[in-house]
């Protein structure tokens, strides 16, 4: 079974930079799961840089905007996975939702949540994931947005149960909440 490290922030807390600092600190290939969709042109542009920065380390990337748990199996050669990030899954499970007129609520996306660690659990190796802190702030007034909070709420808290490490990140530092710090 895989070690799990889940870490949490802020937009722009650190918690991608700690991410990637555990998951090359760690002997062993590297892939990176990548669920953002290309949706724009500044998109692109973070993406291409992302991607870039990441070649110079080896990484293998595989990108998958809502079979979570199949991206695992298929990243399973290598020893660390680094899952980039589970906020936006959420994203897209609700736009997927939504397309096929229906939507999300916490009872799937526990499920989802749940079948991406039955993945990790056939795992060997070390999986990072990441994930946005999205209940820091107001309630929004948009059902919608609501409805996002919950679902981030629910997967967070489903993940980091199953995780034997959760980091919370703020001002680039990263604070211990369960287990220990994987790197140095």
């Amino acid at each position: 079974m895989a070690i799990l490290t889940l870490i949490s922030g802020g937009v722009r807390s650190g918690k991608s930079a700690c991410a990637e600092k555990i998951a090359i600190s760690l002997p062993g290939s590297r892939a990176y799961i990548a669920t953002c969709p290309v949706i724009d042109a500044e998109t692109e542009t973070r993406i291409a840089r992302h991607r870039e920065r990441r070649a110079a380390d080896n990484w293998t990337t595989f990108e998958e905007e809502t079979e979570l748990a199949a991206a695992i199996r298929r990243a399973s050669a290598h020893d660390i996975v680094l899952i980039e990030c589970l906020t936006l899954w959420i994203n897209n499970l609700m736009w997927r939702a939504e397309q096929r007129g229906g939507r999300m609520y916490e009872d799937d996306i526990t499920k989802a949540c749940r079948e991406v660690l039955l993945a990790c659990a056939e795992h060997p190796g070390h999986i990072i994931m990441v994930i946005n802190e999205v209940g820091l702030g107001v309630i929004p007034e948009n059902a919608a947005a609501r409805q996002f909070c919950d679902l981030s709420g629910r997967c967070a808290q489903t993940v980091a149960a199953a995780s034997d490490n959760v980091i919370f990140t703020s001002c680039g530092l990263p604070l211990v909440l369960k287990g220990a710090l994987p790197c140095a």
